[in-house]
């Protein structure tokens, strides 16, 4: 199972699982980046005062967080076309991680938010600051302090799944691996070499998360409520 004649055929073909793993972390960047833009404008919305902003949030929060990720990528594939939108796999990828993870993003946005007092909030009010420029220089650089733990699992989360991408054939690792060890039947050797790279994205991450977290915590230690 684990020979080293296996090994060996396994390193042979190294460029098979290069190639898929520099797909998977192309699209986990950039459906991140996505999924931080929509979570971060959507979290605001959920805490604005204005009504249908919040409602525009719940709408988007609820469908996308409670649907499940390989349904959405399957309508972006299968379905965009039939009305007319035909979209590349990677952008199929990215905007299927990056909407499914903004969702998640945006109520840890929105909790954070509201773990500020309200009293900063009206006290930027009363200074002249608009709800907007009071969440960009005030509220927000608290918030991130705040959320940062629950971000990082978010992000970790994306990682993982963008393994949902074999599914459309979008030559992720995932995929590679499925089609390499469906090739030569070396299943053992296949998966825990995809286990350990997974783990070169997301370990890295989870590292440097706790860094930014403690950095944070010692400049905006004194002021969240």
């Amino acid at each position: 199972m684990f020979s080293i004649e296996n090994w060996l055929a396994l390193l042979q073909d190294w460029r098979v699982f290069a190639s898929g793993l520099e797909q998977t972390l192309i699209a986990s960047v950039l459906g991140l980046l996505l999924a931080v833009v929509l979570g971060v404008v959507m979290g605001v919305f959920a805490a604005a005062p204005v009504g249908p902003l919040r409602l525009i949030s719940r709408i988007y929060v609820e469908f996308f967080r409670n649907t499940p990720l390989v349904t959405q990528l399957f309508f972006y594939y299968h379905g965009l076309p039939r009305v007319g939108f035909t979209l590349p796999v990677m952008a199929v990828g990215v905007l299927g991680l990056g909407v499914y993870t903004g969702a998640f993003i945006a109520e840890i946005v929105r909790a954070g938010i509201q773990s500020v007092r309200r009293g900063q909030l009206e006290a930027a009010y009363s200074q002249g600051f608009t709800y907007l420029q009071a969440m960009r220089h005030i509220i927000l650089p608290q918030t991130v302090r705040v959320v940062l733990p629950p971000l990082t699992n978010q992000f970790v989360n994306l990682i993982k799944n963008s393994s949902a991408l074999s599914l459309i054939a979008g030559y992720d690792l995932m995929y590679q691996a499925d089609s390499w060890s469906s090739y030569n039947l070396l299943y053992a050797v296949t998966y825990v070499t995809v286990a350990v790279l997974y783990l070169s994205l997301t370990l890295p991450l989870a590292w440097l998360t706790r860094r930014l977290e403690e950095r944070f915590h010692r400049q905006w230690g004194g002021m969240s409520a």
